[in-house]
């Protein structure tokens, strides 16, 4: 029975005290703007993402989390930007992020009204206002630069 226990608090602990694993997504559209999302709980913009599903690769995850948020296509994975795993880059749990920059096409659409505010494309010159949400600022400076990042 001991035994039993020690096995359901070493699974218990991999589930619950390890990071969890998401990507970000720089979609940019054919004519060069960069698609930044409005999150509904803080009203930060930031990019498309979420958590990687059971089962999914990260191109898989990333063409899903971009069609639910912005209604776009992935047309192509350019670069890799980043791997972000900073304890305290989301307030809300430990998370791992890859971020890829994508070429995009179609229709911009908020299809998750519960998650996205708002889906709109800015231009280099006119990014949106604020801070972003989470280490969006970091992943969008990373992209801008040119940089591939591990932080």
């Amino acid at each position: 029975m001991r035994q039993l226990w020690r096995f359901i608090q070493t699974v218990l602990g991999i589930i619950f005290r390890h990071p969890i694993i998401g990507t970000t997504i720089i979609p940019i559209l054919p004519d060069g703007r960069i698609v930044f999302i409005r999150r509904g709980d803080t009203g930060e913009w930031g990019f498309p993402g979420g958590i990687v599903d059971w089962g999914e690769d990260i191109p898989t995850s990333a063409r899903r989390e971009l069609a639910e948020e912005t209604g776009l296509e992935l047309v192509k994975i350019r670069r890799l930007v980043g791997v972000y795993s900073s304890p305290d880059r989301d307030p809300r749990i430990h998370s791992i992020c890859v971020a890829l920059e994508a070429e995009v096409q179609g229709e911009m659409q908020v299809r998750d009204t519960l998650e996205i505010m708002e889906v709109k494309a800015f231009s280099v010159t006119s990014l949106p206002p604020g801070k972003l949400c989470h280490d969006h600022d970091q992943q969008l400076q990373d992209y801008l630069n040119g940089l591939t990042t591990l932080a």
